[in-house]
């Protein structure tokens, strides 16, 4: 549309620049039988309009120079608005730290996993899923059995909000133990323009200290997510 748009400009300004021209020469340049040659500072007329036409079309062509790179930077503005408002003005949901252990009770242990949101804009029905194995899960563990989900709700720019994550005290023991490996893997799910996106991380128990660290982490935009 703006090449389209520009064409037309141009076309119009050398068809201006064209008709000036044939109208200068009709009225400057009379037949010679009817006229003396004019002459300024020894120059003749006819020399001086032709300069005159060439520095016209000159002008022209700068014109049209100066209206297509002005074309050229609106088209980047705007694509740089949208990139701003599609990847800035928006939630980015992530976490504040590791995995921590929180006091147990009889039968599961209770680990927190604080999760903020690092964007400009509030995080609308935020939702969790959350799985642990005994064998490391890859980054499509939620895609063909994503399980239970539980709701955070919205979090506001830099709100921070808790998800614990519960494990069998017997795993915990084994883990301890060094007879048994434990894996969690966290995903939380949020709408944004032009559909939804999510933020995973997959970590390992730490006997050691008690809780988890973080061994993958990764974002997913509207287009990687299915509908």
């Amino acid at each position: 549309m703006n090449k389209i748009l520009l064409t037309g400009i141009v076309s119009v300004l050398f068809l201006i620049c064209s008709n000036n021209s044939s109208s200068v020469f009709a009225q400057e340049n009379p037949s010679p039988e009817t006229m003396d040659p004019i002459t300024v500072m020894g120059i003749p007329l006819e020399i001086l309009v032709a300069i005159a036409h060439w520095l016209t079309g000159a002008g022209t062509i700068i014109l049209a120079v100066a209206i297509f790179m002005t074309f050229r930077h609106l088209e980047a503005s705007t694509k740089m608005n949208k990139i701003e408002i599609e990847y800035r003005l928006r939630p980015w949901i992530g976490p504040l730290n590791s995995i921590k252990a929180l006091p147990p009770n009889e039968k599961t242990n209770q680990y927190d996993c604080t999760i903020k949101n690092y964007g400009q804009l509030p995080a609308q029905n935020v939702k969790a899923y959350c799985k642990i194995d005994t064998k490391i899960m890859d980054r499509d563990v939620f895609k063909s059995n994503p399980g239970k989900t539980f709701n955070l709700g919205p979090l506001l720019p830099n709100m921070e909000k808790h998800y614990w994550v519960f494990v069998d005290s017997s795993l915990i023991k084994k883990a301890k133990e060094g007879t048994e490996k434990i894996f969690s893997a966290l995903y939380f799910e949020y709408p944004v323009t032009g559909g939804k996106s999510g933020y995973g991380m997959i970590s390992e128990y730490d006997p050691k200290n008690d809780g988890f660290i973080h061994k993958d982490m990764w974002v997913e935009s509207p287009n990687d997510l299915p509908e």
